[in-house]
């Protein structure tokens, strides 16, 4: 199979960690938020056996943050997302499905309130700050709208905790999950936040400092050979098993929060105002139709560039397989799958044909693991 690389331009931008990794090793990269992100650092089952066993960094700059700033910031964020914020507190983080009037997804950022007019929403791969400022310029808020220079530095695994206390002290222990303070690093304070995109424990630096970006990064890397540090990245097959969903490939703007396994974020009940409440409370009462569930498949090998669609054993349409991997834990392949009514319950079994070949696909509930 020939190999190609990615053309670099102002369209895709580079991080400022970019050096760094392509000399640590990365071997293919994805486009997110119109960013390089790294895809992987050679075999995807090794890294994974490395991430839950110690510490990763990951250059996640390709997180992107859309600050939202003024008197009607609070108002515009609570408008964007179906989750009640009216009880939301500074140096918090919130994961917040943000929905447009007919109540499909738009994204499913992190959202951190830096202050009670200042917000950071910590986007997944899909152009948010035009939904924003659409959004404001037709309410007519008060606010300001623009792109931070935030690149996110990712500490993840299990032993990222005694790494970044070496760094930062033994404060940084005590952040509460999704909790976030401002810690000094060579006289230069870096907003951290208790999260990542694993379900292996860890942090994130929001880094606003570039230099000192760069010299964190080199001492995360120095004073970390004792827990045997890598470079890494997302994990496939570690955020599959983990039931970690993913704007643009689970799921999309065609699909609701309710069929996403997010009911614990849709407040219909709150008085908060926000787009496609009314829609959704018709959904909610219509009933869901169809479900995120996890499947395994009989099979150790796939290759997933495209939806793939399931059938029962009479060749009715069963789901639509989205994600995939070889779990060298499960020893066959798992998926995140949108399955219809009535086949949602967890053992119901289906029909997947991939080039020609049948493969029995098995309903589980996430997480996998």
């Amino acid at each position: 199979m020939k190999s190609f690389s990615i053309a670099k331009s102002r369209r895709v931008r580079s991080s400022p960690y970019t050096s760094r990794i392509e000399k640590q090793g990365v071997t293919s990269y994805t486009v997110y938020n119109h960013m390089l992100l790294p895809a992987a650092f050679g075999s995807l089952e090794e890294s994974c056996k490395h991430l839950k066993k110690n510490v990763q960094i990951w250059d996640v700059a390709a997180e992107r943050q859309v600050e939202i700033k003024g008197k009607d910031a609070a108002k515009l964020v609570q408008l964007m997302t179906c989750r009640d914020l009216s009880k939301s507190k500074i140096g918090r983080c919130y994961y917040c499905p943000l929905i447009d009037d007919n109540g499909n997804l738009v994204n499913d950022p992190v959202i951190l309130k830096l202050a009670e007019d200042r917000w950071w929403i910590s986007i997944a791969d899909s152009d948010v700050i035009f939904f924003a400022k659409g959004l404001a310029s037709g309410n007519k808020y008060e606010v300001k709208i623009f792109e931070p220079n935030v690149n996110i530095l990712a500490i993840q695994g299990p032993k990222s905790f005694d790494l970044m206390e070496k760094i930062f002290g033994k404060k940084i222990k005590e952040l509460k999950f999704f909790g976030f303070d401002y810690f000094d690093f060579d006289g230069v304070k870096h907003l951290i936040a208790r999260s990542g995109w694993s379900k292996q424990g860890g942090f994130e630096v929001y880094v606003e400092n570039t230099k000192s970006g760069l010299d964190l990064y080199d001492q995360l890397f120095e004073l970390g050979k004792e827990f045997d540090v890598k470079p890494g990245c997302p994990n496939l097959i570690e955020r599959i098993e983990s039931g970690l969903l993913s704007y643009g490939n689970d799921f999309d703007n065609e699909d609701n929060p309710l069929e996403c396994g997010f009911e614990k974020y849709v407040n219909l009940e709150s008085d908060v105002t926000f787009l496609g409440k009314e829609k959704l409370i018709l959904i909610k009462k219509n009933g869901v139709k169809r479900k995120l569930k996890g499947v395994q498949i009989d099979t150790n090998r796939i290759n997933l560039t495209k939806s793939l669609k399931i059938k029962d054993d009479r060749g009715n349409f069963f789901g639509e397989l989205r994600s995939a991997c070889y779990s060298p834990h499960f020893k066959k392949v798992i998926g995140i799958a949108m399955i219809n009514e009535p086949y949602c319950e967890a053992s119901k079994a289906g029909i997947l044909e991939i080039e020609g070949n049948s493969f029995s696909v098995k309903v589980c509930d996430l997480p996998f693991i």
